[in-house]
């Protein structure tokens, strides 16, 4: 069974298939970095973590683009209101460039905590100035947009005139937009339709960020950075490009104009791929409403509607134990259930160790072979490998299904119990063959760490077990029992950790040797 995933630009699944195999380009809309992430901003970044891993383990040469927000993003969507990284500089007295590189750092930090690999680039709208400048040059060039005062408009009733059709992506007539849009607003004036968007903004006098243009002074749309920076690096047409819902529009709907109205002549991407929300009972998490949860807080907790800490393991278990097309509603009773199932799988982990250290000893080589030739026959695993084979099978079928971790993970467990069973017994263990139980093993252990990214944490506190360690020493010293200390000592220089007896007690030191 082959890849498929759910084309938002098509409404149905397709198969996936490369523009140009084996190579995948993939860009996922990032953040604006003007404020800490929130457990929503980290949905789309493990959704294409776990894509961008599985496509490698399918033999994909990936080239995974993931962009950072730092300047044109206004407070509405209509093209009004501050830029939210001057906001926020002038709410902290400091450069936009302060603010962008410090949430910037943290926001990265975050990814990595939930088990997110890097992005094979990175680019920040602020530093592809040039390239958006020489995109909306092309789409005046094509008779698609327009200068008035400074500032550069799309003219989307006339590029839907010509046929390409404004609102395909998230099926919305323009005629239905016309009818809901607000005329009024603050620079609406300028605009030939209240439709069309900003592709260049001239800046006001009090307007920190601001570059030169054709045009004046201003600064980049906030749609245009992504058509820019993903044709730079993944051309004019790439494979997989998406974000959260909330993107589809207007962001990627202008993104889809953008890049037709441009020399390109495509829809920027063969396939749109979406996330749907983080839900705060029901209600979509979101800064504006308050009912946000920052991620550092949330690994600390407690913090709004939750009362303890999560690690970001089971934070990423939680977002993918469901569809990524399935909204996800946050709460202590889901994180915890979420916590369970991450500590199953992790203890699934330290079974294969078991598995694969014991189930060939001598014992079950006995059972497998002396006994049954003794009879003269071979022992038959026909139906236990066929067993185990679709239970790993099942596992990918959920992969392959529109990525459907939710799907693949039910089959893990499936899988695991299995395991368990097998390792109960040598009688059990010897209803499979090596071969089938290493596939299965292999598949296990590739799936959980190498494309869900899931990774076993620490859980004991390492200060409180040193304490307890030489507790244990002193007690053991004060009874003479000198074999107990010298084993605690040499376990604990194997540490590079060194006991020290002084007048005032029991000390430790980091070794130097």
């Amino acid at each position: 069974m082959s890849l498929s995933l759910y084309n938002t630009l098509t409404r149905k699944k397709e198969e996936f298939q490369p523009v140009h195999p084996p190579q995948v380009g993939v860009y996922l809309c990032g953040p604006t970095v003007y404020s800490e992430a929130h457990l929503g901003n980290a949905r789309g970044p493990v959704v294409f973590d776990v894509l961008t891993r599985y496509l490698r383990h399918l033999q994909y040469q990936v080239r995974y683009v993931r962009n950072i927000t730092d300047v044109g993003h206004l407070e509405s969507d209509a093209d009004t209101g501050e830029d939210k990284m001057e906001k926020a500089a002038r709410a902290a007295r400091i450069e936009p460039m302060q603010v962008a590189q410090h949430f910037t750092n943290r926001y990265r930090q975050h990814m990595l905590s939930l088990g997110c690999l890097p992005p094979d680039i990175e680019p920040q709208a602020s530093g592809h100035i040039i390239e958006q400048i020489q995109v909306i040059e092309e789409i005046i060039g094509n008779g698609l947009a327009y200068e008035v005062n400074g500032s550069v408009y799309f003219d989307v009733p006339k590029y839907d005139e010509e046929g390409k059709r404004y609102g395909k992506l998230s099926n919305r007539s323009i005629e239905d937009q016309m009818a809901n849009s607000r005329a009024g607003l603050e620079g609406q004036s300028e605009k030939r339709s209240p439709l069309d968007f900003a592709l260049w903004k001239k800046a006001s006098p009090e307007h920190i960020m601001r570059w030169p243009s054709p045009w004046g002074e201003g600064f980049p749309g906030w749609h245009l950075e992504c058509s820019a920076m993903s044709r730079k690096y993944l051309g004019d047409l790439s494979d997989i490009h998406g974000g959260g819902l909330d993107l589809m529009f207007p962001h990627h709907e202008c993104e889809i104009a953008q890049s037709q109205g441009s020399h390109s002549h495509t829809d920027e991407a063969r396939f749109w791929v979406h996330n749907n929300m983080i839900t705060v009972n029901g209600t979509k998490m979101s800064k504006s409403l308050g009912n946000f949860v920052l991620l550092g807080d949330m690994f600390k907790g407690p913090t709004g509607p939750l009362a303890f800490g999560y690690s970001p393991m089971v934070v990423r278990f939680f977002l993918l134990q469901a569809h990524y097309r399935s909204p996800v509603d946050v709460s202590d009773d889901a994180l915890q259930a979420a916590r369970k199932g991450y500590r199953k799988l992790m203890n699934g982990l330290r079974l294969l160790d078991r598995l694969t250290a014991d189930s060939f000893s001598s014992d079950v080589i006995r059972d497998r072979t002396v006994a049954p030739l003794a009879e003269g026959r071979q022992p038959d695993t026909a139906a236990g490998d066929a067993e185990l084979r679709k239970l790993v099978a099942d596992v990918f079928v959920g992969l392959n299904d529109d990525l459907n971790t939710a799907r693949a993970i039910a089959s893990l467990f499936n899988l695991l119990r299995k395991f368990n069973t097998l390792a109960a017994t040598t009688a059990t263990m010897a209803t499979v063959s090596s071969a089938a139980l290493t596939e299965a093993v292999d598949a296990y252990r590739a799936v959980v760490s190498d494309i869900l990214g899931l990774q076993d944490e620490p859980r004991a506190n390492a200060e409180e077990l040193l304490k307890l360690t030489l507790e244990f020493y002193t007690e053991a010293k004060a009874e003479k029992a000198y074999d107990k200390v010298d084993t605690i000592r040499a376990a604990l220089k194997s540490q590079g950790i060194v006991i020290k007896d002084t007048k005032a007690g029991v000390e430790w030191a980091y070794s130097e040797e």
